[in-house]
């Protein structure tokens, strides 16, 4: 693939020229200076070959000049870097980027890149800063069909939707049209167990812990909560609004200094307010038994409460702008996401 028109900051591979001007000599090549990445091609030994970007060009030379395009996790990299790195949700080596090279078997697998031959239409495919990949419907529900599991499919999805790159609503009606293909019934569990309103891959791990392990009702994603004159304070990661009980993972960098501080006022105004809550930490995504312990102690707590000491409501007054969608969040012109969305960037 020609990638000459790729318009971000990454070193293109080049092949071997006896000339040694359009790239190494074969003598050149073998020597410290260049490395090979993928069969015919180099780049020079200093560039990393870790980065998100550098490693999908270096896989997509490979591609022929007409057809092809990167999918699944790369595909949705190159688009947003933030989750979408290679790196399997849950923890485990690094991924290689996947080529969706349809019947052209001219392109095969190496130990840089794998491949994919299933049925690639033209429009499955688009150019983005010079680079061809699949559309992003079609590189999720990749990622969704070969996940380890539905969980981790669900977690693909809600990371795409994160970015708004696509819709749940999108990526059903897309893996409707590919009844029979590998992966499909996962990825229709994946799709109902998914969020477009989830702010991290946790909180969808959490919120399978929360359904599936606990067996406790159904929950809402960063659902902004509001004291019964309108005021907001605050928005938990998971709620049950019924029960008045609500879910917060707390990484590392929120178990010292400011941080710290302000989860803890966080947690007071919750529970001044009437709601009770549980916290997961990061030793409960291996064993989540204790995140239980904690959530069903929280059910009881709430289950005790009387409903006069309820208050605080999910209902938004007139002056909130919803964007708990990835339709709301879409319709926002610039100057409302940057100033809406900015937490989420932080």
């Amino acid at each position: 693939m020609d990638l000459s028109g790729v318009t971000r900051p990454v070193v293109i591979p080049v092949r071997l020229d006896a000339s040694g001007q359009r790239g190494p000599t074969p003598g050149a090549a073998r020597g410290p200076r260049w490395r090979t990445s993928s069969h015919g091609f180099r780049v020079p030994s200093w560039v990393d070959g870790a980065v998100v970007d550098q490693r999908v060009v270096e896989a997509a030379a490979a591609l022929q000049e007409d057809y092809g395009g990167v999918t699944g996790w790369a595909g949705l990299g190159w688009l947003s870097p933030r989750w979408f790195d290679g790196t399997p949700w849950g923890g485990g080596p690094t991924r290689p980027v996947t080529l969706a090279v349809g019947g052209n078997r001219w392109t095969r697998q190496q130990k840089y890149f794998e491949t994919s031959e299933e049925r690639l239409a033209p429009g499955d495919l688009i150019v983005v800063d010079g680079l061809r990949i699949t559309t992003p419907v079609r590189s999720v529900l990749f990622e969704m069909r070969y996940a380890r599991n539905a969980r981790d499919g669900a977690i693909s999805l809600s990371m795409a939707c994160y970015d708004d790159l696509v819709s749940i609503d999108e990526v059903a009606a897309y893996a409707a049209t590919l009844n029979g293909w590998t992966g499909i019934p996962q990825a229709r569990e994946a799709l109902a167990l998914a969020c477009e309103n989830a702010w991290s891959p946790r909180e969808v791990a959490m919120s399978h812990v929360w359904m599936l392990d606990a067996e406790l009702p159904q929950v809402r994603y960063n659902c902004p909560v509001f004291d019964l004159g309108g005021r907001h304070i605050g928005t938990p990661d998971l709620l049950d609004p019924v029960a008045g009980v609500y879910g917060q993972y707390d990484s590392a960098l929120h178990l010292t200094g400011a941080r710290r501080a302000i989860d803890l006022d966080r947690d007071e105004r919750f529970l001044r307010h009437g709601l009770e809550g549980a916290i997961m930490l990061p030793g409960d995504v291996v064993d989540p038994t204790a995140f239980v312990r904690r959530l069903r102690a929280a059910y009881d707590r709430a289950a005790g409460r009387s409903s006069a000491g309820r208050h605080w409501t999910v209902e938004q007054p007139p002056w909130w702008i919803d964007t708990t969608t990835v339709a709301a969040r879409r319709a926002l012109d610039s100057t409302l996401r940057a100033r809406l969305l900015a937490h989420r960037a932080a």
